[in-house]
């Protein structure tokens, strides 16, 4: 379809087409191209008469033909700023293949708006971003004429039609008119941008998930105004699902109806090239004109977008593994294996294995996503673990089945019932505990750049009740929570604050198992102390976790060079049995940074000002801060 008209040809040699006078963006610069210096006009227009001039070369020009030229592109490169008739005096470097000119230009009296006229027909009229649009030209008559301005009102109003589904819309009047000898312009503007099409039926093929939910991704109804964005929606929804190893969506003009008549014709041969359609019945036929006459008497209410997606399932079965390393646990490895369907019905199941020297851990989690796949959906999760660490050592099972939402301002809430089973030692305490008990958490975590975040937050506050009613060995109430937050100041400093809290409130300490009890010091607590080495004491000097924690960090980075940061911090925290301690345990130190591909490894060295070593300590880490 066409969407440019001519401009009127009757106005004389002054009435010009607005594309004619564009300022260049970026010009192909020969190696000869001609240098210019400039005297009488400065900033952007000055600028934009040499960008014209570097594309000649004054090797392929006689003199005589050079003045003109450099005349010529010298007014063009006026025109736009709306100086159309300058007077312009010159002269060059040399005779013979001149290479640099020198011009003295007294630009004359410039060409002023006498009218703006721009007008909407069809359904944009009353739409308001394309109203919004030229209520925003930022000229008015009286002022200088730029014809920039107007190009990109232009560009402004065909983006809108693409985006908000004008699909047949043209420009009615497009003109420039400029009238040098009265030192006006008149700039005219006419759009109809026809009816507003609405989404028609999503059609999807391919797909091993039941279409039932599918369509519950689709962020749109039948008829609803089509939105660009609501397409680019659907693309997204269907992609956070991982159920698809690719994935299209495109809209789709419907053909006129009268196209789909058939001819009147009798070869046999004659076929029709549409996928799936079977050979036409040869019987009667009804004319393609007498198609879109009987069309005609029942108009359709409005034109539709259909929406086609093409999907092919994603790996059924999906393996990752890792190697890393970290001060408080050592060399680790991390195998999964996801599959990220089981069934039509969008189910996923996902086991990983965790192995370092005190920490071993088995875990799994099998979704099963409701009506709002992406939002809605219950979870079984279940794991092993066993950790030796200090003077803890323990062997737990869990399993929980709960609920989890996720929410339009990117809150996470998850409510579950949960049973642990757990087999420990704690200093010179043993015992083996079940507990069964509920709980509801709430998270949120926003970062831009994940790799190396240059903005972001976490938030994370979890809630726990058990009690011997129901069968617990241990009646006791829970509280976690944290954040952390990560802002950047300029390009080059990067500043980190974290604070996290914890309290059990129960009179059954002693069956609280160590996965439940307090321990901090570490890379993610308080740096300069072994991991989970801050806790309180029994008689004998081991340690035995505490009812309540309190961590805090700051931490300043600066940028060294390229992806080297140089970093600065001071934690403080502890774990302990009565709140508030009487003394925090507290570190400071200084690290670097380096962003690597497979994400920031960190480097620190702290210094502990609360242990009787007083030695320092090396802290070596891979990944983002969260």
């Amino acid at each position: 379809m066409e969407n440019r008209v001519p401009a009127r040809s009757g106005l004389g040699p002054f009435v010009r087409r607005s594309g004619a006078a564009l300022c260049l963006v970026s010009v192909s610069v020969p190696a000869l191209g001609m240098d210019a210096e400039i005297v009488g006009i400065e900033g952007d227009m000055a600028n934009n008469v040499e960008v014209y001039l570097q594309g000649l070369d004054g090797s392929q020009y006689s003199v005589e033909r050079l003045r003109n030229e450099v005349v010529r592109l010298t007014q063009e490169a006026m025109r736009v700023y709306g100086y159309y008739e300058p007077q312009i005096e010159m002269r060059f470097d040399r005779d013979d293949e001149p290479q640099e000119v020198f011009l003295t230009i007294d630009k004359g009296e410039p060409v002023k708006l006498e009218v703006i006229d721009f007008t909407l027909e069809g359904d944009a009229r009353d739409d308001a971003p394309f109203q919004l649009a030229i209520d925003a030209y930022p000229q008015e008559e009286g002022d200088i004429l730029k014809h920039a301005p107007y190009e990109s009102l232009k560009g402004r109003l065909q983006g809108l039609t693409v985006e908000r589904g004008y699909f047949d819309w043209q420009f009615t009047d497009e003109r420039m008119e400029i009238r040098p000898w009265a030192n006006s312009a008149r700039l005219y503007l006419g759009m109809d941008s026809g009816p507003r099409y609405r989404f028609g039926r999503v059609n999807f093929k391919g797909h091993h998930i039941v279409e039932e939910r599918l369509r519950n991704l689709v962020p749109f109804d039948y008829g609803d105004p089509y939105l660009a964005s609501d397409v680019a929606e659907l693309n997204n929804q269907l992609s956070e699902t991982e159920w698809f190893g690719s994935l299209t969506v495109r809209p789709r003009l419907e053909r006129q109806k009268g196209s789909l008549a058939l001819p009147e014709n009798d070869n046999w041969w004659y076929s029709v090239d549409v996928a799936e359609i079977p050979t036409p019945y040869q019987g009667p036929r009804i004319s393609r004109d007498a198609l879109a006459v009987a069309l005609g008497l029942y108009p359709p209410e409005f034109p539709t977008m259909p929406i086609d997606v093409s999907v092919t399932p994603a790996d059924r079965h999906q393996f990752e593994a890792g190697i890393g390393f970290a001060t408080d646990v050592g060399p680790r490895l991390q195998f999964s294996w996801e599959q990220p369907w089981v069934n039509r019905y969008g189910h996923s199941w996902t086991n990983q294995l965790y192995l370092s020297a005190p920490d071993q851990q088995f875990s799994g989690t099998y979704k099963i996503p409701l009506e709002d796949p992406l939002n809605d959906s219950y979870r079984l999760q279940y794991g092993l673990r066993k950790q030796d660490i200090e003077d803890t050592e323990s062997f737990e099972s869990t399993v929980d089945f709960g609920r989890h939402w996720v929410f339009e301002n990117d809150w996470e809430q998850t409510v579950y019932l949960r049973a642990t089973y757990e087999d420990f030692t704690q200093g010179e305490q043993s015992d083996q505990v079940l507990l069964l008990y509920p709980g509801v958490s709430w998270s949120r975590t926003r970062t831009r750049n994940p790799q190396f975040p240059t903005w972001g937050d976490r938030q994370n506050l979890e809630l726990q009740y058990s009690s011997d009613a129901w069968g617990s060995d241990a009646e006791f109430f829970r509280m976690t929570g944290d954040t952390a937050w990560i802002r950047k100041l300029g390009d080059d400093n990067r500043f980190i604050g974290r604070l996290g809290v914890g309290a059990i409130n129960t009179e059954d300490f002693e069956k609280i198992p160590p996965s439940l009890r307090f321990f901090t010091g570490g890379d993610s607590s308080v740096r300069g102390y072994s991991y989970e080495s801050l806790s309180p004491e029994d008689e004998n000097g081991d340690l035995e976790g505490g009812q309540h924690e309190f961590t805090a960090s700051v931490e300043a980075q600066r940028r060294i060079t390229g992806k080297w940061w140089g970093a600065a911090f001071f934690d403080v925290g502890d774990a302990f049995s009565e709140w508030w301690p009487g003394d925090l345990n507290k570190g400071a130190g200084l690290g670097v940074r380096w962003i690597s591909p497979v994400g920031p490894i960190r480097f620190d060295v702290a210094h502990p000002f609360d242990d009787e070593d007083d030695n320092f300590r090396l802290h070596f880490a891979i990944g983002p801060e969260f």
